[in-house]
């Protein structure tokens, strides 16, 4: 069977199967969208990604995800919810039925941010794993396509960079480069507006140095914080200081891209 047939039959089963999970709990995690104002952009923002954007409670402080954290850089008129959640990749946030909760609550004037890369990648588990050739596909027909068709626009953004860099030279590498390849020209394909934080994550992490990424991902000496009294070496989350800057890129790009939403980024981060 070829990949095209095999998305397609695939994705036709996963709208089945999330319509059919829809009416129960998962139906009820988004925050309903407002109309659109003539004097100001309102609505929601609703955030499909995986934990690097997730929101956590206070059991795991000071980690944090820059969905948690964008709210601070947009005006009241703005609300965000936050569906990101660790572990999943662009296949499997269908699959669980988390896009179709999404999808039964968005309305006209709401946007999707879409952010997965970094779970699609894990060649190693099959329940993650998507090509880049699939995940673009995910990305035009579920995220993109989908939903416009419900009114809303749809925000692409390249996967957030990990802490990995080349020791010679200092500079930070780009973190799943097929996949931010992939993103960029499904984005460019479709003229959906495009995020690249992965290029505006690297950038800020050069400014920062090596050493100083550590204040920005989750580094702690043990004994540092109560909830990690053995210290932790995480070179993919963030911890509250990186979450704020991330989500301070996020909508820093947010800002440019020229759509209703723009006007509603703090003046302070344009």
């Amino acid at each position: 069977m070829s990949r095209n047939v095999s998305v397609s039959s695939r994705r036709r089963f996963l709208v089945g199967a999330a319509g059919a999970v829809g009416g129960g709990a998962l139906g009820v995690l988004g925050l309903p969208g407002t109309a659109v104002a003539a004097a100001a952009a309102t609505g929601t923002v609703y955030i499909a990604s995986d934990s690097t954007a997730q929101t956590y409670n206070s059991r795991y402080y000071p980690q944090a995800g820059w969905g948690q954290k964008l709210s601070s850089f947009l005006t009241s008129n703005i609300t965000v919810a936050n569906h990101a959640i660790g572990g999943r990749s662009s296949r499997s946030f269908i699959e669980q039925g988390r896009l179709a909760a999404i999808h039964q609550v968005i309305r006209a004037g709401d946007y999707l941010f879409v952010q997965f890369g970094h779970n699609d990648a894990t060649v190693s588990n099959p329940e993650r794993y998507t090509s880049p050739a699939d995940y673009k596909e995910y990305l035009r027909n579920d995220y993109i396509r989908a939903t416009r068709a419900r009114g809303a626009t749809p925000v692409v953004v390249t996967p957030v960079s990990r802490r990995s860099y080349n020791a010679s030279t200092g500079k930070f590498n780009v973190s799943f480069p097929a996949y931010v390849d992939a993103a960029k020209a499904v984005a460019r394909e479709e003229g959906a507006p495009l995020v690249d934080l992965s290029a505006a994550s690297r950038v800020y992490l050069d400014g920062v140095g090596i050493e100083g990424s550590k204040a920005i991902f989750l580094w702690l000496a043990a004994g540092q914080y109560p909830n990690f009294p053995n210290g932790v070496q995480d070179n993919t989350h963030f911890q509250e200081r990186g979450a704020v800057e991330m989500a301070r890129l996020v909508s820093r790009a947010v800002a440019g891209l020229g759509l209703p939403i723009s006007g509603e980024v703090v003046p302070g981060v344009r």
